[in-house]
């Protein structure tokens, strides 16, 4: 038995299918059963609920084989600290208490990071706290998002321009989640491994900003132009989005950290993953893309 969290977000959803591809018995820790695509929830045992709860993991992880764990995010917690390590010290107690052997974290790539990285800082923090369960832990440690982008359909639509706060000619690392999950499930499925470890998961471009403009402009067949937006702009931004200042600060700090090179020493040293940036957009923005003009 596997069990799976956030089993309607973006990497959980492909994950849970990809199991069930495999005829895996599959469990699901799930806020909003009715979320769940129809073909899926009529094949996996739901608990329902949210995994920071003790209870809600007591029902979900007696039988489990392996675990799969992602921290939904919350703009109104405290602090995205807070909010992380909430969710792993229920997460990681649990784990012990029903001898859990093997847990899948998802995290970000930059362990070790000398300074505050706000939601990045987050992540490790909880790694730290979910090693400490006893269980082999893998900590998936991932970049920048291709499906991100997704989030400025309305911009590359619209206005033909995507917004981001790093340098438009220095190299940015990405990832598609279709490959994250893709590990995930080859993690949970294969359980030769053991101890406790980050492992960097990284897309196989090395591709700017700049770069990345150029190929959705090809693949969408209309002109889209990288735009930099300043650290005080995107704050604002935030605020306008209704962000309180302890997000704002959480975001604002993630962000420079990945502006300034905390995804660099696990890009030297990451297995490339299959999907490229190219065929990211050819087969899921322009896809959203022509969605949104229809």
């Amino acid at each position: 038995m596997f069990v799976i969290t956030t089993p309607t977000g973006q990497i959980g959803s492909q994950l849970v299918r990809q199991l069930l591809d495999q005829d895996k018995e599959v469990r699901v820790i799930v806020r909003d059963a009715s979320r769940l695509d129809d073909t899926v929830r009529e094949r996996v045992e739901t608990i329902d609920g949210s995994h920071d709860d003790p209870a809600v993991l007591d029902k979900a992880l007696p039988g489990a084989e392996a675990l799969f764990w992602l921290v939904p995010p919350n703009p109104q917690a405290p602090s995205a600290e807070a909010h992380y390590l909430s969710f792993a010290r229920a997460g990681a107690a649990a784990i012990a208490r029903h001898d859990v052997g093997h847990v899948v974290g998802v995290s970000s790539a930059g362990h070790g990071w000398p300074t505050p990285a706000g939601v990045l800082s987050a992540a490790f923090a909880m790694d730290a706290e979910l090693g400490r369960s006893g269980a082999a832990y893998r900590a998936l440690s991932m970049p920048f998002y291709m499906e991100n982008l997704l989030r400025q359909l309305d911009a590359i639509c619209g206005q033909g321009a995507f917004y981001l706060t790093c340098a438009g000619d220095l190299p940015l690392a990405s990832i598609a989640t279709r490959d994250i999950a893709g590990i995930a499930a080859d993690l949970l499925t294969g359980r030769s491994w053991t101890g406790q470890e980050s492992l960097p998961v990284f897309g196989p471009d090395r591709m700017t900003p700049d770069g990345m403009a150029e190929v959705i402009s090809q693949e969408l067949g209309r002109p889209v132009t990288y735009r930099r937006m300043s650290m005080d702009d995107y704050a604002s931004l935030l605020r306008s989005g209704g962000a309180g200042d302890q997000a704002v600060k959480d975001l604002t700090e993630a962000f420079a950290a990945q502006d300034q090179g905390i995804y660099d020493a696990d890009w030297a040293t990451a297995k490339p993953t299959a999907t490229d940036f190219r065929t990211w957009c050819r087969e899921v923005l322009k896809p959203a893309a022509d969605a949104r003009a229809s």
